[in-house]
């Protein structure tokens, strides 16, 4: 398996279909075009939820138009996946290697909690 370590998973594939990455400390141009394009797959994925369910809710939707959503609906999930694990595997390795062995002191905290 190639080792990505100081390398970033871009959002679009090689033309043979291969991950494609970028190596730097972030603030080089092709670090920032990344950035716009994620932002933008995720706004435009933002965006479809909502569609989506207005589309459910009506029931003259007919199953061309729910196969249509679900296709882009099936793009975006891979695009938000693939964010998600390119800036997973850009966070920081806790410093502790046995995580069997730490006592987890944190409570979760509900809305009305708060």
């Amino acid at each position: 398996m190639l080792s990505t370590d100081g390398l970033r998973l871009l959002p679009w594939s090689s033309p043979e279909g291969k991950p494609c990455y970028v190596s730097g400390d972030g603030t080089g141009y092709v670090s920032r075009l990344v950035d716009e394009m994620e932002s933008t797959q995720l706004d435009m994925s933002a965006e479809l939820l909502g569609h989506a369910a207005d589309i459910l809710a009506d029931r003259k939707t007919t199953s061309a138009q729910l196969r249509f959503l679900a296709a882009r609906m099936a793009e975006a999930l891979r695009d938000v996946l693939r964010i998600a694990e390119s800036r997973g595997a850009r966070l920081p390795t806790p410093p502790c290697d046995d995580l069997d062995n730490v006592e987890d002191n944190d409570e979760p905290i509900s809305e009305r909690d708060q």
